[in-house]
């Protein structure tokens, strides 16, 4: 059997002549290719790289170091106090504090709420001097720890979402222990999270308010801003897509709007420094500016820095935050007066 060949080429030896690359033009191509797979690498390894430092910022962010607590009342202030704990609003967990009892009987309690990265101790401020000036005053203090600084079983910030149900279960541990006047004292991220926990509760007589910090977009921006040139759009971005991962929360999910423009029903005294470089005082006025109580008050100290205005004005400070305790007392006992009256009509 044959086979025939249709071509129009003729098939004699030597009539195909196969055009092979030449060694130059080879190696060029070998060396585009090295080219293409090295950009593409470092590409990756760049994206690899940004993802894990911001992966890493918004642990960080959201599991910040708290130092261990160094004294208690007694050794640092020889304050009487019992131990306790009580279950968050919501039962998601227990929260450890201490109860300082007023030197009589008293059902006045204000309750500490210590700011972002510190315990109830809160060194700066100073705490412990701020719980001697109240036993003086006759009020109980409840001190606590939020459960990103517990250190038995801490949990993950939630920038006042979990940490507010915490601290109304402070206020129902002090009900419960008689209290029918109680007043927050917040500072930092702790005042934000005492408005956030008056969006939720009537058990408020009265707050002090200082530095106020309210997580939203432009305050954390505010703070990078001391990082460096770090890319704000990228870095909102890439913290709210790490957030819920480490913290179970979205940060749309925080009500900072809701929070500087709510009229609370009880007085308020906002406290803060206009030199403040982690929370802009102008979260103080705006908060300030929706009030209608007649009782609230802005002091704005020229000068001075996120929650130190104690340390730098403290007779000032003193003076002013007593004033406020006794014009909610006063106010308490009012509005405790026209109730029971209202009571004894019906």
């Amino acid at each position: 059997m044959s086979t025939t060949v249709l071509t129009p080429m003729p098939l004699h030896a030597g009539s195909l002549h196969l055009e092979e690359d030449s060694p130059r033009l080879t190696a060029a191509r070998r060396l585009a290719r090295i080219f293409g797979i090295g950009t593409a690498s470092l590409a990756f390894a760049a994206v690899l790289i940004v993802f894990g430092a911001y992966g890493y910022m918004s642990w960080v962010f959201t599991h910040p170091p708290v130092a261990a607590l160094n004294a208690n009342p007694m050794s640092a202030k020889g304050l009487p106090y019992d131990d306790i704990s009580f279950p968050a609003a919501d039962g998601g967990r227990m929260t450890d504090g201490w109860w300082i009892p007023a030197s009589a009987a008293s059902a006045r309690t204000v309750v500490l709420s210590h700011g972002f990265g510190a315990n109830r101790e809160e060194y700066w401020v100073p705490m412990y001097d701020i719980a001697d000036m109240l036993h003086k005053q006759n009020y109980n203090v409840l001190m606590f720890d939020y459960g990103y600084a517990d250190p038995n079983a801490r949990s993950a910030a939630t920038f006042g979402i979990g940490e507010s149900k915490q601290l109304i279960g402070a206020l129902e541990y002090a009900r419960a222990q008689g209290s029918n006047e109680l007043i927050v004292w917040g500072f930092s991220m702790g005042a934000g999270t005492a408005l956030q926990a008056a969006l939720h509760t009537s058990l408020i007589d009265g707050m002090i308010l200082d530095s106020t910090f309210v997580t939203n977009g432009d305050t954390i921006a505010y703070n990078l801003k001391r990082y460096g040139a770090l890319p704000s759009r990228l870095t909102m971005d890439l913290l709210s897509l790490f957030t819920p991962l480490w913290a179970g929360i979205r940060l749309d999910q925080i009500p900072s709007d809701e929070i500087q423009s709510t009229a609370y029903s009880f007085p308020l005294l906002l406290i803060h420094g206009t030199r403040d470089d982690k929370a802009p005082y102008e979260i103080s006025e705006r908060i300030a500016k929706a009030q209608t109580n007649a009782d609230s008050s802005l002091w704005l100290v020229k000068d001075a820095i996120h929650e130190m205005v104690f340390r730098t004005h403290p007779e000032e400070y003193v003076a002013r935050t007593t004033a406020f305790l006794q014009t909610v007392d006063t106010d308490s006992a009012a509005s405790r007066a026209s109730n029971m009256g209202m009571l004894e009509s019906a």
